[in-house]
């Protein structure tokens, strides 16, 4: 059980701000062999989607404060982010799993007031989809 909680946490902390790898914790309980591979993978997917929720919501309450000297991003920054989310559209979202731009996708579409449920089933396809891909490699190397 501890392993599963684990699980959910790396994964959780994963899809914030904090740089932080789920897939090696993932990986390595699946090597254990102790766990079942489809828990594994739901807990991740869970964990992983709930954190990228709080970047959701906390991108979109952050504009209350964006006149404020110490708000991180510059007015160019959102204006960035409205562009891209124009071009590309929530279909971005599919790309929430991909490290480094991931995590600042679902902040954005936050503040770009995607609908929530759009962007929680977009966010569970790509997130649940990367951690498949996980479970299959190391399945594979077993």
């Amino acid at each position: 059980m501890n392993g599963y909680i684990g699980l959910f946490f790396s994964a959780f902390l994963a899809a914030t701000i904090l740089p932080f790898s789920s897939e090696a914790v993932l990986a390595g309980l699946i090597s254990e062999g102790s766990y079942a591979d489809w828990i594994l993978w739901a807990v991740a997917t869970l964990g992983n989607t709930l954190g990228a929720i709080v970047n959701w919501v906390l991108g979109r309450w952050c504009l209350h404060w964006q006149h404020k000297k110490w708000f991180p991003f510059k007015e160019k920054d959102l204006e960035k982010a409205d562009r891209w989310f124009s071009k590309w559209g929530v279909w971005s979202l599919l790309l929430s799993w991909v490290p480094i731009i991931g995590d600042p996708i679902t902040f954005a579409a936050g503040f770009l007031r995607v609908n929530f449920w759009v962007f929680t089933i977009l966010v569970v396809i790509a997130k649940g989809g990367r951690y498949a891909v996980v479970l299959v490699i190391v399945e594979g190397l077993l």
